[in-house]
């Protein structure tokens, strides 16, 4: 067996880059759908209203009247309202229904959710149209690239891709210039330093961990952001390791370099970051590998040889391999504890 069989069949992989991922948009009743299936979008286009403020009314009656515009209704229409003035009450007419979408029947008369306070989705990214299914979601295969992560809160969003270099973090270099841009942090983040930067415009936060107690507060801050029913920007955050702070990997840091500048956006099912073609996907050599784990985690290099099985912390018997690191130095780390790019 080669050395890169075995270091393929030993080693846990990561993607990279993912061609063409599909993508899920969450929808509660009431939002409107504004593309069917099959219909091709592009970055920017309007996918789905959704209502900030949903509530159930009354809507038309389930048995029309004739040549009554609510023939043939069923649950997860959408209802566009009969225009009759609210006011007025004449000889077979009825007062004013608002627009919505058809939720159940009760009582002889269609329940409709409405709204007044809406917020437009729209496509971080070119694609086609897979799924649509009302009050749930929508699905799109989009058309480019995806960069993969453990996690994303918010969003979608899409903005000018820009990098935050240093261990100091975004909060030295934090100003209203970062506006409309979606920032690479390879530093430190705090839920106050990305409440400031959503407040200043930016529209995305990619960073490669992020504490569990930062991210309760931002899923926290963003639902009061909703419930205010001021309009808003889209905003997200993608976390590409998890909640430990780890260096962003030197792929992945290549990667980010030669697309600064470009226009990307952020989805959070599945958390990816979404680039429009075209993209050069970086060299990794075959032997590399990077720590996830350990006293080491974050610390890369080359697989030097395998180590057998060997004894670790708390008496843990794991097989092992001896990994140059990238200091020269080598180190045993269990197999469990590697990954590599694929």
């Amino acid at each position: 067996m080669s050395e890169f069989a075995t270091i393929s069949a030993a080693v846990p992989s990561r993607a990279l880059v993912v061609l063409a991922p599909t993508t899920w948009f969450e929808l509660n009743p009431g939002d409107r759908i504004l593309v069917g299936a099959g219909e091709p979008v592009t970055a920017g286009l309007g996918l789905a209203e959704r209502r900030r403020d949903p509530r159930l009314e009354v809507g038309p009656p389930t048995v029309p009247d004739e040549g009554d515009a609510a023939t043939g209704l069923t649950p997860g229409d959408w209802w566009a309202g009969d225009g009759h003035e609210s006011g007025v009450m004449l000889r077979r007419r009825r007062p004013r229904t608002s627009a919505g979408e058809v939720l159940l029947a009760e009582a002889g008369r269609w329940r409709v959710v409405s709204g007044e306070h809406i917020e437009l989705l729209e496509a971080p990214a070119a694609g086609i149209v897979r799924e649509v299914v009302a009050g749930r979601g929508i699905g799109i295969s989009l058309a480019g690239y995806g960069v993969p992560g453990a996690f994303a809160a918010g969003g979608p969003t899409r903005g000018r891709l820009e990098l935050v270099p240093g261990e100091a973090g975004l909060r030295g270099s934090l100003d209203v210039g970062r506006a409309g841009s979606i920032l690479v942090v390879g530093g430190r983040l705090d839920s106050e330093t990305i409440s400031r930067a959503r407040a200043m415009g930016v529209r995305g936060i990619v960073v490669p961990g992020l504490a569990g107690k930062d991210l309760r507060d931002l899923v926290a801050s963003e639902a009061r952001q909703r419930a205010s029913l001021q309009a808003i920007a889209p905003f997200a955050v993608l976390v590409l390791d998890g909640t430990f702070r780890r260096p962003i990997p030197s792929p992945l840091v290549r990667l980010f370099e030669s697309l600064e500048g470009r226009e990307v956006g952020i989805v959070s099912d599945p958390p990816l970051l979404v680039v429009d073609p075209p993209l050069e996907r970086p060299e990794v050599a075959a032997d590399w590998v990077r720590i996830r784990h350990g006293e080491l985690a974050g610390r890369e290099g080359r697989w030097h040889a395998p180590a057998g099985r060997r004894r670790f912390a708390a008496g843990v018997q794991l097989d092992a391999a001896t990994i140059e690191l990238d200091d020269g130095s080598l180190a045993v780390v269990p197999l469990p504890d590697l990954e590599r790019f694929s």
